[in-house]
């Protein structure tokens, strides 16, 4: 069986491994010419560290992620509203990682290329167009450097291509703009001295619609007794509506669009304006996201990641579902005889995981104290985080038990060979 993955970002990458250890070859095609460390800091939850761990990567996450030990919610003089624990302290037999997008993606990266072989990446490369046949399916690609347009054949076709999937674009024509939240995120990452714990990811919230997370991520920088802090601010600018500008998740920001919704913060032990100020550079990006499918892909089809469930950023949740996404996808392949059967129970399993998280994710937003039409405006009521925290994990899966005990999703390997099959023009590779 031969699968093209279109994108390369962390779910297309983790398809590919995942269905190179089930013997099922794989190929990716990925539009940018050269996959960079971009991005700041995500969290890779549970899950999904078990699903990476399973399948060989346990050392190389543990080597770039600090393993996050709790999340605490606080208000705007720094005093805890609620605590929780996270990864192993919370019960999992894994980890939770807080961890810089672009180097997670790259370790991926680094991996396919390993064990798939140098040429199992194509950059440079357009996705245009997939025609099904009655065995497979024929993908139109276009090579960005030379604009020669080119034409491959394959059993199956997954859309891993991102917020702005084209993929889906072909599947679900006129879904319109994204809805945009109301919210506006600022990103950035700034050496700091360690706070709480030093594992500790924190939700601040004075009211007035301003929010800030706060987590390190440089397992280094601690190493060395510092922090180096990941940090997202987060501002509510108007009711949720449909987005009708750009949402480029690593535009440029100014330091002055957000600092005065935080310049008179002081948490007593997190100085909140020298945390943003001292970044080397910021990201801006509204909280976007759309409404879930009643169905992904068609045929040999089908979607992954953010191109199948884009979702609101506010659980820490987008990366690992990709990851879960790819690796039921490749046990369903490799466990289901008829292919087109095999991605409709993938899509069958992940759309109801995943539509719940994105329902969470809103509701989780909208529930938050000082949003715009909030009469109080103030600072959040005792308890309001806890009940946020336990509606939201409970309507999420969060659930160490059942993780621990459920199976394992390695499936039983098939034979194995190259990659996608060429018609027509070979598509260059650089």
């Amino acid at each position: 069986m031969d699968v093209i993955i279109i994108g390369g970002g962390i779910g297309g990458l983790t398809t590919a491994l995942s269905l190179h250890a089930a013997g099922i070859r794989a190929t990716v095609l990925e539009r940018t010419r050269e996959i960079r460390p971009l991005g700041v800091g995500i969290n890779v939850q549970p899950h999904a560290v078990r699903e990476l761990t399973e399948l060989g990567l346990g050392d190389e996450l543990a080597a770039l992620g600090v393993p996050t030990a709790d999340m605490v919610w606080v208000d705007g003089s720094g005093e805890a509203q609620h605590r929780e624990d996270r990864g192993l302290a919370r019960g999992y037999r894994w980890p939770q990682y807080s961890i810089h997008r672009g180097e997670l993606q790259l370790m991926l990266l680094d991996a396919v290329r390993a064990r798939l072989g140098a040429d199992a990446v194509r950059t440079g490369t357009t996705f245009e167009a997939v025609e099904q046949t009655p065995d497979g399916v024929r993908v139109r690609v276009t090579d960005r450097t030379t604009g020669e347009p080119g034409l491959l054949a394959a059993d199956l076709l997954v859309g891993a291509d991102g917020l702005h999937s084209a993929v889906r674009a072909r599947l679900h024509p006129g879904e319109g703009p994204l809805h945009w939240s109301g919210v506006m995120m600022w990103r950035g990452v700034t050496p700091t001295e360690p706070f709480l714990t030093g594992r500790t990811m924190i939700h601040a919230d004075a009211g007035r619609g301003a929010r800030l997370i706060a987590y390190p991520i440089g397992p280094a920088a601690a190493e060395q007794g510092r922090s180096l802090t990941n940090w997202v601010c987060m501002v509510s600018m108007a009711e949720p509506q449909p987005l009708g500008g750009d949402a480029r998740w690593n535009r440029a920001g100014e330091l002055e669009d957000f600092l005065p919704h935080f310049a008179d913060w002081d948490l007593g032990w997190l100085d909140v304006p020298a945390l943003l100020s001292g970044s080397t550079g910021i990201l801006e990006y509204p909280m976007v996201d759309r409404d879930p499918l009643d169905r992904w892909g068609e045929g040999r089809v089908t979607l992954l990641g953010d191109a199948a469930h884009p979702m609101y950023p506010v659980g820490a949740n987008g990366a690992s579902q990709a990851i879960v996404d790819a690796r039921v996808l490749a046990y369903r392949l490799a466990t289901t005889e008829d292919p087109v059967a095999a991605l409709r129970g993938y899509e069958d399993e992940r759309r109801e995981a995943t539509t719940a998280v994105v329902l969470a994710n809103r509701r989780m937003d909208r529930s938050k104290p000082g949003n715009p039409g909030d009469a109080a405006g103030g600072a959040p009521a005792k308890g309001v985080y806890t009940t946020i925290a336990k509606t939201y994990g409970r309507a999420t899966g969060d659930d160490a038990a059942e993780l621990n005990t459920r199976a394992s999703l390695n499936p039983p390997v098939r034979a194995s060979a190259g990659g996608a099959r060429t018609e027509g023009r070979e598509e260059a590779t650089t």
